[in-house]
């Protein structure tokens, strides 16, 4: 190969790092209640709704999950009360770019909560 020819590369082509955030809901166990604090930040909650945590990252929604299970740069609500991902609330949103993802974040929770659901954010 000569020194000026091209190499071409087998690299998959993957999303731009710019928008490469995601949002993602994890549902908590209802047990989450009993701590005071989250208990003092959904007084609207309504019985029977869902508990939530509501996060954006720059990995993938089941990478962050996982790191939150294993004590990772974890919130310590969804290492002891996190069950599974809920996609079914932000499969649709994702990727996009960092300042939209955290954007997404505070409006994705404020939405789950005006529809009654107990919801913890970062």
């Amino acid at each position: 190969m000569s020194p000026r020819a091209k190499k071409t590369s087998t690299k998959k082509k993957s999303t731009p790092k710019s928008v490469h955030h995601n949002v993602y809901v994890i549902r908590l166990d209802d047990a989450v209640l009993r701590v005071r604090r989250f208990a003092l930040a959904n007084p609207g909650h309504v019985p029977g709704k869902p508990c939530v945590y509501v996060g954006m990252t720059g990995l993938t929604p089941e990478e962050r999950f996982a790191n939150h299970k294993a004590g990772v740069r974890s919130c310590s609500i969804v290492k002891r009360f996190g069950e599974h991902l809920m996609p079914g609330y932000y499969v649709t949103l994702n990727p996009m770019p960092f300042d939209k993802a955290a954007e997404m974040e505070k409006r994705l929770a404020e939405e789950l909560r005006r529809n009654g659901f107990a919801v913890w954010q970062n």
